[in-house]
């Protein structure tokens, strides 16, 4: 039995548009995906804003009801037994929210605790375990004011584990956290499975779901377009050549210009300090550079490179408009 499992799940909001003339309007977030996690797996759902991320998400831990469809949890069905899913899976979301900062992590743990029905003989116990778990046992009767962002994150986790929950939901546990903060949220993720959890991560990193995930499905407008392990995503843009072309300025409307030469799979721009990065994925027989250099417009160029593609280029083919 799948860990999660979702079948044919879709969700349609119902908006409205004009200030005048008001129209009725219905918008698909998403649109009938399926998919299945099997126990003890680290699941990755990536895509970009909008794509319908969160919205599966909170069908899953039943925080909205789909339009139709079905989804389950370990075996129960999210709309007619959402409170025992409710019992039997934690969440936890980026950010700072949801911390007591007067309090001390302990006693924010302990709070929760209460809250979750958390037997009393076991709280002591619990506690410290998921303070060792998370990497805070030193820091543990310091007011949560006084955390890092990561530190804060990492009690988020704690606190999502403090009833001992089968299913594990992650929505961009690492948002907004700096390189160490990060790093070792990600530890923390990667030693969760290590624990025998099922966990759904969604991130917008895509060397973080390289590294952490066992499988990935890939959201784009509210559909699932791929499928499979990182490994096998990164072969589906194998016959590619990436090329990065270091720019400060690209004029308005290049990347459209580079994006309609033959021989362009997808075309991308990352900012990197104070430059931004070009990067442009091609056919491995045709050379484009000095086709895309022309299409700058003389902007200033520094350093230009190819590379084999990574994950974060698979991505970018797939959900490239």
């Amino acid at each position: 039995m799948a860990a999660i499992e979702a079948a044919n799940l879709r969700r349609t909001y119902k908006t409205h548009t004009g200030t005048v003339r008001r129209r009725a309007k219905e918008i698909e977030a998403v649109r009938g995906i399926s998919f299945a996690v099997e126990p003890g797996e680290l699941f990755g759902l990536l895509g970009p804003n909008g794509a319908g991320k969160t919205t599966t998400i909170k069908m899953l831990i039943t925080l909205l009801i789909p339009t139709s469809g079905s989804a389950r949890v370990l075996g129960l069905d999210v709309v007619r037994d959402a409170h025992e899913v409710r019992r039997r899976i934690g969440y936890v979301f980026g950010g700072e929210r949801g911390v007591y900062e007067r309090l001390s992590g302990y006693d924010n743990l302990r709070y929760f605790a209460e809250l979750y029905g958390v037997p009393a003989r076991d709280q002591k116990r619990r506690i410290e375990e998921l303070l060792d778990l998370v990497g805070l046992k030193d820091r543990e009767h310091e007011r949560a004011e006084g955390y890092s962002r990561g530190m804060k994150q990492r009690l988020h986790v704690a606190r999502g584990l403090l009833h001992d929950p089968e299913v594990l939901f992650l929505d961009e546990p690492t948002i907004g956290l700096d390189p160490v903060g990060a790093r070792e949220m990600r530890s923390t993720i990667a030693s969760l499975t290590a624990a025998g959890k099922t966990v759904l991560l969604t991130t917008h990193y895509m060397f973080e779901a390289d590294a952490l995930c066992d499988r990935i499905a890939v959201i784009s407008k509210g559909d699932i377009v791929a499928e499979g392990t990182p490994l096998e995503l990164k072969r589906g843009v194998a016959e590619v050549s990436v090329l990065e072309i270091e720019v400060f300025g690209i004029a308005e409307g290049a990347t459209e210009r580079v994006r309609g030469l033959d021989g362009v799979v997808a075309v991308a721009v990352e900012e990197r300090g104070q430059a931004q990065v070009l990067v442009v994925q091609t056919r491995p027989e045709v050379e484009l550079t000095h086709a895309v250099l022309g299409h700058l417009n003389g902007a200033d160029v520094g350093r230009i490179s190819r590379r084999e593609p990574t994950l974060e280029d698979a991505y970018v083919a797939l959900v490239k408009e």
